[in-house]
């Protein structure tokens, strides 16, 4: 069960400004860059890996952190916030959208374009907030650091590859040392540390996803995400080209990984991205082929996440709608989900303590194609980036019953991809 790993290369790409890497290795759409199935077939397995010495090295992350998608309703009102829009500039999009927006009426203005990152298709902030990293998602793949100023001064710091093609997400672990990513094109997951400055150094660990096998129809490991569990102990990569999703600790010091075991999805389901119950026990697992949802059980001692039976998403049979990223508000109480096909969005109630899902309605998402979602740092407006209609649609969420309402027009922007709310 040994995996294929580089560890820091003498050839590591040095820092340069971004914009130099090769030439797109797929399309801006979602299913144009994977071959769609939808046969669901294999049991469900969580598989154990045997602990190393390094699944044992002390940490210093905290034992509460943030979670991707997952957002706190305790912070002081304010009246605007800052949005960051990611694109394909290889498909015409200009470059990091720069905005701001009203935190009551949900109302977006734009501010200008950070250029001289190439595709920089996901976005996420350091938790100092003083830093913004991109994916370069491209065949020669890489991350970049932008140093955030007051006024939109933002520089760019730098770009280092990440030892793979097309990375499509990324993730800054709680402890604000290190930078995790995963290389959508080869299949594999990259760490990489993060200097006092925010600027990044050269590549610690390459993680190459050698088994299960891969699913129906997939050519290969196709790894879609890569976030930290809520305790801070573990990391967890969901690869959609093998049907699993990994499970690794991250040693603090070395910024190695060690993978300690891997949860198995039923051959054709097509994992994508999850999100984790704020009790750290549960997560909540899009599976982008058989256009599903399934909730997964997760054991913060062992690090093993066993998924559930998929629920249907209300929004068309296997094949048809391709769901993308699912979000959860920060009291536990409601999971969105974004379809991309159906160009709607998803609500659920979280039951039973969060070891359950209730659909309860489907709605339009006022735009075409759906790809990422994002909720406000209030938990009061919900983001979604629409792909195909150019354009970022906004949403009013209920504190009480999680209903959406659409917040005016959408926002105009070419290519959207990822939305990023500060």
């Amino acid at each position: 069960m040994s995996n294929e790993r580089t560890g820091t290369s003498s050839g590591e790409d040095s820092a340069s400004a971004a914009g130099a890497a090769a030439t797109a290795a797929k399309s801006a759409g979602g299913p144009s860059r994977r071959q769609v199935i939808g046969v669901v077939a294999a049991a469900v397995a969580t598989v154990a890996v045997p602990a190393t010495a390094a699944a044992t090295a002390s940490r210093t992350a905290p034992t509460t952190v943030p979670v991707t998608g997952v957002t706190a309703r305790s912070r002081q009102p304010r009246a605007t916030g800052t949005l960051f829009i990611g694109t394909y500039t290889s498909s015409g999009g200009p470059g990091i959208g720069l905005a701001s927006y009203d935190t009551s009426t949900g109302g977006i203005t734009g501010t200008g374009t950070l250029q001289g990152v190439g595709d920089p298709s996901y976005l996420a902030a350091h938790p100092d907030g003083g830093t913004l990293y991109a994916v370069n998602e491209r065949q020669d793949g890489g991350v970049t650091a932008i140093a955030l100023g007051e006024n939109g001064d933002h520089t760019v710091l730098g770009t280092r590859g990440t030892g793979g093609s097309s990375p499509c997400h990324l993730s800054v672990h709680p402890g604000g040392r290190w930078l995790l990513s995963a290389n959508y094109g080869s299949g594999n997951v990259a760490v990489h540390p993060i200097e006092t400055s925010g600027a990044l150094g050269e590549r610690t660990d390459l993680v190459t996803h050698t088994e299960p096998a891969p699913g129906p129809g997939q050519n290969g490991p196709h790894a879609h995400q890569i976030v930290t569990s809520p305790d801070g102990a573990h990391v967890l990569a969901v690869d959609l080209g093998t049907d699993s999703v990994h499970t690794y600790r991250l040693d603090d010091t070395a910024g190695t990984l060690t993978r300690v075991s891997y949860a198995r999805l039923p051959a054709g389901a097509g994992p994508r991205h999850l999100v984790f119950h704020p009790s750290g026990r549960f997560a909540y697992l899009a599976n982008e082929l058989n256009n599903t949802i399934a909730v997964c059980a997760y054991d913060p001692g062992t690090g093993a996440l066993t998924p559930g039976e998929p629920l249907p998403t209300g929004a068309g049979g296997a094949g048809d709608s391709f769901p993308s990223q699912p979000v959860i508000t920060g009291d536990g109480a409601f999971v969105f989900l974004a379809n991309r096909g159906h160009n709607s969005l998803s609500r659920f109630a979280v039951e039973d303590n969060g070891a359950g899902l209730r659909l309860l309605d489907t709605v339009p998402v006022g735009g075409d194609y759906p790809r990422q979602l994002a909720l406000s740092p209030e938990g009061t407006l919900l983001f979604a980036a629409n792909q195909r209609s150019n354009a970022v649609s906004v949403f009013h969420v209920d504190q009480d019953s999680g209903e959406l309402a659409a917040a005016g027009d959408p926002f105009a922007s070419p290519v959207a991809v990822c939305v990023l709310p500060l």
